[in-house]
């Protein structure tokens, strides 16, 4: 569980509390108000003896750092967010968690909870596959931080338990590893980078360009192996870009651009 810039000790213990119930000892928690939080005497006291939680929680200065091991994001939010992914039932999304699992050992999955005022903003939801929704009466939808952790994590253990006597399909094995989200990161950096070299993106007007390219590949779940190739083409593309500009009397050109200046990155 990832909790993002939690402003609440109380919330904090809480949702210890919660996750180890369910059997889940695993925190992050990114950028939280209170430094020493896991500390705090009101964490402890709502944590109700699930000490060993607090005491093992990770702290991280970025959500990005706290993702970076992850094959698989899932983030939990009340509703959509521009360029994000579809929002899923929690037994929709957890099943997608516990599929990930057992595709391969190395696989690891995030569940990022957003802060107790606003929520996961638009950027935190760019970096998550999956969006899990609560479906809370559309009057009044709000929970309280550690009751979403709680409900998550429940949901969660009961597809556990459900799928603990099924066997993997026959291909889960032979899966390869899916790319981590630090490696993820690191293509669209380069992604990024490739595309100002050529021309195609203008960085001083990038409009809604990367956004859409996240949710493009967000879909496609990317292996390393695939990430790693990409790579080689953002290396090429890059190099080529370079040649190109450097060129006497070469100028940027508008050919490549889907309709030059209405191209989607300018």
């Amino acid at each position: 569980m990832v909790l993002v810039r939690p402003g609440h000790p109380g919330n904090v213990g809480s949702s210890a509390r919660a996750m180890r119930v369910m059997g889940l000892r695993d925190l992050a928690l990114v950028d939280p108000r209170e430094p020493d939080c896991t500390r705090h005497p009101e964490a402890i006291a709502f944590a109700s003896g699930a000490t060993d939680v607090l005491e093992a929680a990770r702290v991280f200065g970025s959500l990005d750092e706290a993702l970076a091991d992850a094959s698989l994001v899932v983030g939990v939010s009340a509703g959509p967010r521009e360029f994000g992914p579809p929002p899923q039932l929690p037994e929709e999304a957890m099943a997608d968690v516990l599929d990930e699992l057992a595709a391969n050992p190395a696989h690891r999955v995030a569940l990022v909870f957003g802060t107790e005022r606003t929520g996961l903003s638009i950027t935190e939801v760019s970096r998550c596959q999956r969006l899990c929704s609560i479906p809370g009466d559309p009057d009044y939808c709000s929970l309280n931080l550690s009751q979403a952790v709680q409900l998550v994590a429940y949901v969660l253990r009961r597809a556990a338990i459900a799928a603990a006597g099924e066997q993997p399909a026959s291909g889960d094995a032979a899966a390869g590893r899916l790319a981590s989200q630090g490696e993820v990161e690191g293509f669209f950096a380069h992604f990024e980078r490739a595309l100002v070299a050529i021309g195609y993106l203008d960085p001083a007007h990038p409009k809604k360009l990367m956004p859409r390219m996240r949710r493009l590949f967000g879909r496609a779940r990317l292996e390393t192996e695939e990430v790693q190739l990409l790579r080689g083409v953002c290396k090429l593309t890059e190099d080529a870009g370079r040649a190109w500009t450097a060129r006497p009397g070469a100028r940027p050109a508008d050919d490549g651009r889907v309709g030059g200046d209405a191209a989607p990155g300018r």
